[in-house]
């Protein structure tokens, strides 16, 4: 058993409403968390308790400079450790390299998502490719909302591809902008989420923030824009050719997409697939892949992305 000592308000801070987050600590580790008064108690299997410990030292540090560290904060930190118990906790909730206007949105929640986010400053080409609930899209739009926040570009630009699962857009009702919306809604509810439904109305109103499908692309220049291509997976060579020839002058891209999820007739070439073995050795174009492990949403979601990919190779291995 390893006892530490923590400032008694800091300790507080830490366990969460009703000490939520030693349970979570407890079910995700193993490792039993006594709290009384200014001292802590950590029982279980060695390896755990080091990292509980750490997790517990390094958190208080960071409670100590007035960083709020609530629920998702405390999941997060244990996350990260899990994935490099190397890694200094301080540094990586105040990572200089992020822009103060990027961590007022969103916080990375593991170490790929805070690679990602350094990527998409450094480059001005970002193609993020993995499985559903990694984050890619989400924290593209909180990117694209904080370069518009610190007036680095003038407007954002959020595209998908009219590919869905077999469904045909003659079937929808209403007109073809009516028609595409149900498509561009998971980047809607990305935009409501981080800058807020009034907000978002405001900038939509005004052309600051368009969110158009694809084939609006065609023909124009984008300058001093941060755009969006979601669910790349699904376009055409050509659309995504036409898409990557729209970058203007001081103006940026993020193309996300799940190679494992597209919906394209059998004869056709994913956009997405071909790019990169056209452009991934392309000086200023980055390529970011993340994995299941990297999924942030319900834990469940991980399994399923694990269950599927177990399954489909077990096809693949009879031949299927």
């Amino acid at each position: 058993m390893t006892t530490i000592t923590l400032p008694e308000r800091d300790l507080q801070i830490l366990s969460g409403t009703l000490e939520e987050n030693f349970r979570y600590l407890n079910e995700r580790l193993r490792v039993r968390v006594a709290a009384r008064g200014d001292k802590v108690s950590l029982e279980g299997e060695a390896e755990s308790v080091v990292l509980a410990e750490k997790l517990l030292q390094e958190l208080g540090k960071l409670v100590a400079t007035g960083y709020a560290v609530g629920k998702e904060e405390f999941r997060t930190a244990l996350r990260v450790l899990e994935e490099d118990p190397s890694v200094n906790l301080v540094e990586f909730f105040t990572d200089a390299t992020i822009p103060d206007s990027v961590k007022r949105l969103v916080v990375p929640r593991n170490l790929k998502q805070r690679l990602f986010i350094q990527a998409l400053i450094r480059h001005d080409i970002v193609f993020a490719i993995g499985p559903a609930g990694t984050g890619k899209t989400y924290l593209a739009v909180a990117m694209a909302a904080a370069a518009l926040a610190e007036h680095r570009v003038r407007r954002i630009v959020l595209t998908r591809p009219a590919v869905e699962a077999g469904e045909r857009l003659g079937f929808l009702p209403g007109d073809l902008v009516e028609k595409v919306n149900p498509y561009l809604r998971p980047v809607y509810d990305a935009l409501y989420d981080i800058l807020g439904y009034d907000r978002v109305a405001r900038h939509i109103e005004r052309g600051v923030i368009e969110i158009a499908p694809l084939a609006f692309m065609r023909g124009r220049t984008l300058n001093d824009s941060f755009m969006l291509l979601d669910e790349a997976q699904n376009t055409t060579p050509e659309q995504m050719k036409m898409f990557l020839t729209r970058l203007g002058f001081h103006s940026k891209a993020a193309i996300t997409g799940d190679v494992t999820q597209i919906d394209l007739p059998n004869e056709k070439t994913s956009g997405l697939v071909q790019a990169r073995q056209i452009l991934d050795n392309l000086p200023g174009i980055c390529f970011f892949d993340f994995a299941k492990e990297d999924v942030v949403r319900h834990r469940l979601v991980e399994k399923v992305v694990a269950a599927y990919e177990k399954f489909d190779g077990s096809k693949r291995g009879n031949g299927r």
